[in-house]
């Protein structure tokens, strides 16, 4: 790997702003390789150099991976000038250029992934792939035989073409029915405007799977982990596969 200015390096770690750096620097607060660092335009090679931000090692990741639980009242953006977003969710430091893939409404929580691949990110949102994403719903009415046959069919949501084929399974049926739904597409508001064709209300939606990477059922609402060395090999073979 290049080379890179410690300054940089510390602020694409998100350890603090260039312009915060300088001043950690200047103080003594940065060290490389047990040293001081002299000045922010330091050179630094980020796979041998040891660099520490008061005392703490600083060990430069090109691409970071996070599964969030999303809770319901914090908006899927990367900022926002008013409202909580899923980054503020993430422990720091963390790499400044992270971002979520997809979104979630806000009143809808559970899977979300946020990185810096932005390959991946690609791969797993393009239409062409057809990524399978699972969520669980509850909804206001009875669920039939008839939904699921109008979901297998594809529904008039409004857009300029019907949803593709989509799978409704039925946990309970009743005044409010417990549903388990899986898409390939990724409109806005989907599944709530599917339901809406059919004269029924999502009262609570959350997603539980999306590709290969399934819902950490030990993280509550607004927790994260970094992804496991597993669900990241099972992540890159989506990301290298040809498209269909």
């Amino acid at each position: 790997m290049k080379k890179m200015r410690l300054d940089k390096f510390l602020s694409e770690m998100g350890v603090d702003t260039r312009k915060n750096l300088k001043e950690m620097i200047r103080c003594g607060r940065i060290t490389v390789n047990g040293q001081p660092a002299a000045k922010p335009e330091l050179r630094v090679d980020a796979e041998t150099d040891l660099v520490a931000a008061d005392g703490v090692p600083v060990v430069y990741e090109e691409f970071q991976y996070f599964m969030l639980n999303k809770p319901q009242g914090v908006v899927t953006a990367s900022r926002d000038r008013f409202q909580r977003t899923v980054l503020d969710l993430l422990p720091a430091p963390r790499r400044r250029d992270l971002s979520p893939v997809g979104r979630l409404d806000k009143d809808t929580e559970g899977l979300l992934l946020i990185t810096n691949d932005g390959v991946l990110s690609h791969r797993l949102l393009a239409p062409g792939r057809h990524v399978p994403k699972e969520y669980y719903a509850v909804i206001d009415g009875r669920v039939g035989s008839a939904d699921q046959h109008a979901f297998q069919e594809g529904l008039d949501i409004g857009d300029e073409t019907p949803t593709l084929p989509a799978d409704l399974f039925i946990l309970e049926a009743g005044e409010l029915s417990r549903v388990i739904v899986t898409i390939e597409e990724g409109r806005f508001h989907q599944i709530k405007r599917m339901f809406e064709a059919l004269d029924k209300r999502v009262t609570f939606l959350k997603r539980l799977s999306m590709g290969p990477l399934r819902l950490d059922e030990c993280l509550k609402p607004g927790e994260s982990r970094r992804l496991t060395q597993e669900e990241l090999k099972e992540l890159m073979k989506l990301k290298n596969a040809r498209e269909r």
